[in-house]
């Protein structure tokens, strides 16, 4: 029984014994204490890989809706506790402290809850499932001042870069130097929350930041840097989590299913309308729309997928040895930790076959047929999408017809709030200007290819004659039917 039980009982004992005589019939005759079950969720509100496991169901009322009502839980009163971080270590810290039962984070902020819990003396934590991936890593990323001489990763050795220390983006940026033989003492490396981080690459106090989602887009759209170096570049998968204390889960397994059942829910409020989603989580967290939009949207960085899929574990069992090689993690069996009891479930209950969603890495794609240049969108990762501002969303299908989609809203007097392209090798959203072009022509036609990084389009350039150009280059070019 809690605190909050056991003060209700005392004062009633106390109402009846003023009662004398009647005391005993007085207890007997009341109704039934109902059991409040406190739940702590700590969420990451401007991580926007976390909104549909957090603000979403905060905002939309969703976990009370699928919280369970009836047999044991009858009378069961259900308190929730919404608590925000800016990054992963924290929640750790509440779960461990109990004042947090369900948490969420990236990849290895997650595999350092497990390792944490599993090393402890109490209870444990489980993985119960995923929130957003992408395969390939891409989401995390290094950014610089919009100024800065630097295009690439290794331009920053010997230079200051900050990260915030046991985030997803210091496992990636591990990995990369790991990769490329280089060491954290090859760099003037120190730990920034992305708050901190921000101001300090805004102010130029330091000479690069790596940051988790959104920030590598986020900072770059707010228009005072540039992107350098994505985690997809080390091909290693990055995904977002759902963690829960083992003490809680076993005494609550519904609850816990009635989480995830939220979950999928907000997955497909995001995905039959991404325009609205993106405008209102925007409003909650105060990530611009058009950030939220191109992780989230069609054809996104991410994809929301709750299936815990063996390429995850597999993936946790490759980053703990990264983080273990380094001695910066305790000893974790990542079979031993991920459970799928729950949200093998929670498809039950909906109806949907868990399996064949576990077994596929299938986005939903942008699509529909090409308006300006004609024919249906077949290639979606090299189309592209233009967002007017009061005029909605439009798909094209290249680069070449997203921009002189581009170029006719500017000629009719609309303004262009942002465009979409993809970057040719990588095939990861990118803000069409933000990003560098090789450019040429064949057949008389212009050819437009996009890329994220500038060493990329002068590569690309070189081997197909052309040239590289900035955003305002590839508008020029650009033209019906490119």
């Amino acid at each position: 029984m809690n605190a909050h039980s056991s003060n209700t009982v005392t004062k009633k004992k106390a109402y009846c014994n003023l009662l004398g005589v009647f005391a005993l019939g007085c207890v007997l005759s009341m109704p039934a204490v109902a059991e409040v079950v406190t739940i702590g969720i700590g969420t990451q509100n401007t991580t926007t890989n976390t909104v549909t496991g957090g603000i979403v169901l905060k905002e939309l009322g969703l976990l009370e809706k699928h919280l369970p009502k009836t047999g044991k839980y009858k009378d069961t009163q259900f308190k929730l506790e919404w608590q925000n971080f800016s990054s992963g270590p924290p929640v750790t810290n509440g779960m461990v402290a109990n004042t947090l039962q369900i948490g969420m984070m990236g990849d290895y902020p997650l595999l350092v809850n497990g390792a944490t819990f599993q090393n402890g003396n109490g209870t444990k934590s489980r993985l119960v499932a995923l929130i957003a991936y992408n395969a390939d890593g891409a989401g995390n990323g290094v950014v610089v001042h919009k100024d800065s001489p630097y295009y690439e990763l290794a331009d920053l050795k010997g230079k200051k870069l900050s990260v915030p220390f046991g985030s997803a983006a210091h496992g990636m940026l591990l990995k990369a130097l790991e990769d490329k033989g280089w060491k954290a003492e090859d760099f003037e490396l120190s730990s920034q929350s992305p708050e901190v981080g921000t101001s300090s690459l805004q102010e130029q106090r330091i000479d690069g930041h790596a940051d988790f989602v959104p920030f590598a887009e986020l900072l770059p759209y707010r228009g005072f840097a540039r992107k350098i170096f994505d985690g997809v570049e080390t091909k290693v998968p990055t995904f977002h989590g759902v963690v829960v204390r083992e003490d809680f889960a076993t005494k609550y397994p519904e609850v816990v299913v009635a989480y995830i059942k939220a979950l999928m829910e907000a997955n497909e409020w995001v995905r039959k309308n991404p325009v609205e989603a993106a405008t209102k989580i925007a409003e909650w967290t105060r990530v611009e729309k058009e950030v939220a939009y191109m992780f989230l949207g069609p054809s996104g960085v991410h994809t929301l997928d709750p299936t815990i899929k063996p390429k995850w574990i597999e993936t946790v069992k490759y980053d703990h040895g990264v983080l273990d090689r380094m001695g910066r993690v305790k000893a974790l069996n990542a079979d031993a930790w991920a459970d799928e009891t729950y949200v093998r479930q929670a498809f039950k209950e909906l109806g949907y076959d868990y399996d064949k969603q576990r077994a596929s890495f299938a986005n939903y794609e942008i699509s529909g047929t090409d308006p300006l240049c004609g024919g249906k969108i077949e290639r979606p990762r090299e189309a592209g999408e233009v967002w007017i501002d009061g005029d909605g969303i439009t798909a094209y299908k290249s680069a070449g017809c997203t921009l002189a989609a581009v170029k006719k809203a500017g000629a009719e007097g609309k303004k262009v709030g942002v465009a979409f392209v993809f970057d040719y090798t990588t095939k990861i959203k990118l803000f069409a200007d933000k990003a560098f072009y090789a450019l040429g022509t064949k057949d008389g036609k212009p050819v437009i290819v996009p890329f994220l990084l500038k060493k990329d389009a002068e590569t690309h350039a070189s081997a197909n004659g052309g040239k590289v150009g900035s955003y305002e280059d590839a508008l020029a070019l650009a033209v019906v039917g490119g």
